[in-house]
Parts: structure tokens; sequence; C-alpha cells
């Protein structure tokens, strides 16, 4: 008998925030695996800030989701049946199945986690691609010294919580800025930052200013937006800024109201002889993975790195799950499960 494979489509491209129209959940035949082929069964689905990217069809480092096709997306994953040397029934892999539960795949950028790994979703977060983002946006563009001022923008989010922990590791002072004061109090008494600032607050930006009393060294951006704006004023001459994702402005229609900002934001990167780099993590650092699979590996199982996952049930969740990623709603890596494991 046949299996049955549900998936969730592109059913429109969204204007601003998308709504619950712009996708589509289907039912199809599972496809068969062949010769060079395995099938796999997604066990968890990675929803991430890029997805809203993917939904539109503007110009970008990536080609666009196409109507009607499944919507991307980095999973965990069984293997139901594989013609591939180095992969079993049963083995877990990390793959890019999309929003469906089942995929056919020749082994092409799929790692295999083995038939029994621990915690397999944290293959999606801080031991996959939001940890890699983290470490090496931080290490090698950042390059935070010890005693130097690290500031980062969502700092409980999958990337934000391992910029700030490693950042602290190096012996740098972390200052994260985070939603509320549950994910606030989070990043300080749980991950160990030095402080963390709620955006929310209504003197934010006088906050910010009074605990980076020496200035910000480093900036790790993922937000944009309010945020950067009070983070500006502040850095240091030879600042660095990692630049991974501007959140805050995915769901834009328009350019943010107010004065033009761009001429103020390249007066002082040419006074204040920064860095401001950005970087798409696969594309640029794919040769360095292991490096970071190695010392992350080491870093969580020591208890160095803690890790926080906010897990929803059901692919036909999923769409909602997206937006709270982009709304901030979140609170840990947004990971959906798709189905139990056999």
């Amino acid at each position: 008998m046949s299996l049955s494979n549900r998936q969730i489509v592109l059913n429109s491209r969204p204007e601003g925030e998308p709504v619950a129209d712009n996708f589509r959940l289907q039912e199809v035949d599972a496809p068969k695996a062949k010769q060079g082929e395995m099938l796999l069964r997604t066990i968890y689905l990675s929803l991430d800030p890029y997805m809203r990217g993917r939904m539109s069809d503007a110009e970008s480092y990536a080609d666009p989701v196409a109507i009607d096709e499944v919507m991307v997306g980095g999973t965990v994953s069984q293997v139901v049946e594989s013609h591939i040397e180095g992969f079993k029934a049963g083995d877990w892999v990390l793959s890019m199945n999309g929003w469906q539960d089942y995929a056919i795949s020749n082994g092409e950028g799929v790692i295999n986690l083995g038939s029994q790994p621990q915690n397999p979703s944290y293959a999606l977060g801080v031991l996959g691609m939001p940890g890699f983002t983290a470490y090496m946006g931080l290490l090698d563009i950042g390059k935070p010294q010890a005693g130097e001022t690290v500031v980062v923008a969502a700092a409980s989010g999958a990337v934000g919580a391992n910029v700030g922990q490693i950042a602290k590791l190096k012996g740098a002072k972390v200052i994260g800025i985070a939603g509320g004061a549950q994910k606030c109090s989070y990043v300080k008494d749980e991950l160990g930052f030095d402080a963390c600032i709620d955006h929310k607050a209504d003197d934010f930006a006088e906050q910010l200013a009074k605990v980076c009393d020496s200035g910000i060294d480093v900036y790790y951006e993922n937000v944009g937006g309010k945020v950067f704006d009070a983070v500006l004023p502040l850095l240091n001459t030879g600042a660095r800024i990692p630049v991974c994702g501007l959140v805050s402005q995915y769901n834009a229609t328009e350019l943010p109201p107010g004065p033009d900002r761009l001429s103020l934001l390249m007066g002082k990167i040419l006074t204040k002889r920064m860095t401001m780099k950005g970087f798409i993590i696969f594309d640029d650092y794919a040769h360095r993975y292991e490096e970071f699979a190695t010392d992350m590996q080491k870093w969580v199982q020591e208890g160095k790195i803690k890790y926080k996952e906010h897990l929803i049930e059901g692919l036909e969740n999923a769409p909602e799950g997206l937006n709270d990623v982009l709304a901030g709603r979140n609170f840990g890596k947004m990971v959906v499960k798709i189905n139990n494991p056999e």
C-alpha cells in the first residue's frame, strides 16, 4: 500500500505577515526510493526566520519557493528504506525534507546522526545551523577578545543564546537584548550573560547605554530596527558587526518611517573604522562545519553551553509557528514535531 504524504506548500506570496491562505495542506502518495536513493520520514522540522524570505520572489541569496512547491526547511528524519551505502533503515539523519512527512534523498548534503542519537532534534538548533551561525559569525567576524563588550539581540533565541554563551567562554562582557522580563531573566540567570535589556522598555536605549558604559566592541546583528538604532551610537572604534539577519524587517512592505539614517551609519563606519559584514552560513563556512561540531558538542556535553527548545506538535501548526518566530513569540529554538519516531 502507498504511504500518504502530507505536505504544506506555498499557495500564494504574502504581503506583510504571512496568513493562512498563503499556505495549503495537501495529501499525496509518498514517493518511492529507487536505486541510489533513500526514503526519509520527517520527525522534526525546524522553523527559522529565513523562511519568510523564501516566500518572496524578491532577489536574494537563494531561489524562492515556487508557488505550489513544498515549503523549504531543515529536518531531522529517520531512514525508512535505503539504497545508498552508508545509510540504513532506522538511521536518524539531518536533511532538508521541507514541510512534509516523507521525502526522497540521494544522500547529498545529508548527515547521518546514527541509529540512537541523544536529543536528535538538537541537530536543528545548538548542534545545527543556528549554532553554526552563532559560532562562525561571532568567532570569525566578531573576533571577541577577553574584556571586550559583546552585545547580541534576540538573546534568548536559537542563534543569540549561543552567541552570548560562546562570547562568555572567550572572556567577554556580554549584554543580551530580548523581549520581556521572562526572556531577560532566562538570558541573565540561566545562560550567564552579564546583563539583559528588554527592548520593549520605554527607556530601552538609555538602559543599554548605561550597562555598556565602555561602549560596544562587537554587536551581533540579527534584528535591526530600533535595536540597531540604540546600538549604533555606542559602537567603539574598531567595532565588528556580524550581520546574520534582520528579523524586524522581514514582514515589512516599505522602508521604515523616520529620517534616512544611511548617511549616519556610513559616517560611523568611516570615522570609527568599523567592520560590518554579512554572511550566509553554509555558503561561506561549510568547509568549517567539523570545527564547529567538535567544539560545540564538547561544550554541550560539559554543560558550558545551555540550550532551550520551543517544541510544538503537528505539521498543520507550522505556519502559525513560523509567524511566532517572526514576531518573537517563541522562547527558544522553534521546532515542530511532525511524527513520532519508530
